[in-house]
């Protein structure tokens, strides 16, 4: 067998097997579960002082914004397997531009004007494919494999810190139920890799089934609260452009929107080649193109919803390498649930009210399987000195990014809090750095060939 095929066997579904509608709706539901959608929004809601209906409202919004841009992504655009989301880049950017300008009124509109015009200007990235002529000069696959790396690596302080370690309730009780999910997610995995055949739905549906297991245990823990749930509304309009908000125009805005605009392409383009990877499928110079597209189309729907920029989660790479499904129908499936989450409070508010403990334990395995597929791209590579270090210091400013003070970033001036803000970002930027800049170790001639040369030189 070639390693081409052991390879495609990896995969249950590929992108491009036919599913039906039942099953792709059944296996595109565990990637929404698995994308906390909902974290951005409430972040910004809660930075910028909206009320209870404003946020419940931006909530909605980002909802149908993901949705939409899944959609498009999938299966006009890019098509491969990319699940968009609100991206946690433009948090800080969002809420200087809101405070700037929220003296005259305009502070949400001068927002969303501002990624708006940032989202044609990505389009058009796209379009002329310049993005793609970057990437091909600057990203080889040492530098692809790591930036694969160091997605998954950048996520695992947050997996474990944000969902277990520092939510609410008793540490202990958080760590049990981490674990149980954990546990339960690999367990079916393997499952379904012992039995390719019964098994099968074991390791597609591992993801929903270790929410589930996780949700039950929470429930006898008694930290289940599912009261919000039923306060909510079943069906809710979401925000209308031009009738809820309007836009705004400010240039200094639109500047630094396109500044964290560059920044978010370059943390998504991690996702990109982890998916690529998991899918066994060459992330071509058309894919690219079509996936900036994509990118600026899904921002650009975003602002028109009165949300924030979307870009893709790269959690989604790991599913598919844990499930073995690959099928762009279930993503079209999550970006439709998506859509039905925006339009019901009462469904987007059950989302919610999943346990951070039992999303992180799902969270941290998802990380790790990102950065293993990311060391099987890099160890197809020769590794001498210089691919050393092109591999370790981006490593090392990822960890020292997600554990550097909040506060010392805060300090610094606004572009650096930009590029620091994103760990993906800066590690990707100083592996590209790296690999264009330090010298090629030279190939040294065999001690026998040496000898040979210098009798050849003696005899003369």
């Amino acid at each position: 067998m070639s390693e081409s095929q052991s390879k495609q066997s990896a995969l249950t579904v590929g992108p491009n097997d036919d599913l039906s509608i039942g099953q792709s709706m059944l296996l595109g539901i565990q990637h929404v579960l698995a994308m906390d959608v909902y974290v951005v929004p409430f972040i910004i809601a809660s930075i910028i002082g909206l009320t209870t209906k404003e946020s419940s409202a931006l909530i909605q919004s980002t909802f149908i914004a993901a949705g939409l841009a899944t959609i498009i992504q999938s299966y006009f655009c890019m098509k491969l397997p990319v699940a968009q989301g609100p991206s946690f880049i433009p948090i800080g950017a969002v809420a200087g531009i809101y405070f700037a300008n929220s003296q005259n009124g305009q502070g949400w509109g001068t927002v969303l004007g501002a990624g708006l015009v940032g989202a044609i200007f990505v389009i058009v990235l796209g379009v002329t494919g310049i993005f793609n002529r970057l990437i091909k000069a600057f990203v080889p696959p040492i530098v692809g494999g790591t930036i694969i790396f160091i997605v998954g690596l950048s996520l695992m302080p947050v997996a474990l810190n944000d969902n277990v370690f520092n939510a609410t309730g008793n540490i202990g009780q958080n760590i049990l139920l981490a674990i149980i999910a954990a546990a339960s997610l690999i367990l079916f995995a393997m499952i379904g890799s012992r039995f390719p055949g019964k098994g099968r739905i074991f390791r597609i549906s591992s993801v929903i089934l270790a929410l589930i297991i996780g949700c039950i245990a929470a429930q006898t823990m008694g930290v289940l609260d599912l009261s919000q749930v039923s306060q909510a509304q079943l069906i809710s309009v979401p925000t209308l452009p031009f009738v809820d908000f309007h836009f705004s125009f400010d240039v200094s805005s639109i500047l630094t929107m396109i500044i964290i605009y560059i920044v978010l392409m370059a943390e998504t383009t991690g996702t990109w080649f982890a998916v690529s990877n998991v899918c066994e499928e060459p992330l071509t110079d058309e894919n690219i193109n079509r996936g900036v597209v994509g990118e600026g189309i899904g921002c650009f729907i975003a602002s028109l919803l009165g949300t924030t920029p979307v870009t893709g989660y790269s959690t989604n790479a790991g599913i598919i390498s844990i499930t073995g499904v690959a099928s762009k129908k279930v993503f079209v499936a999550a970006g439709a649930w998506f859509v039905v989450f925006g339009l019901s409070g009462k469904l987007s508010t059950l989302i919610s009210s999943i346990p951070s403990p039992v999303i992180g334990g799902v969270f941290v395995v998802v990380c790790g399987i990102i950065s293993i597929s990311g060391i099987k791209v890099i160890k197809e590579v020769e590794i001498n000195e210089k691919e050393m270090y092109v591999i370790a210091i981006p490593m090392i400013l990822t960890l020292a990014l997600t554990l550097i003070p909040k506060e010392f970033i805060q300090t610094l001036p606004q572009f650096l809090q930009y590029l620091f803000g994103s760990s993906v970002a800066t590690a990707s930027i100083a592996a590209i750095l790296l690999n264009r800049l330090l010298p090629t170790e030279r190939t040294e001639i065999p001690t026998a060939e040496k000898d040979i040369k210098s009798s050849e030189v003696e005899v003369v």
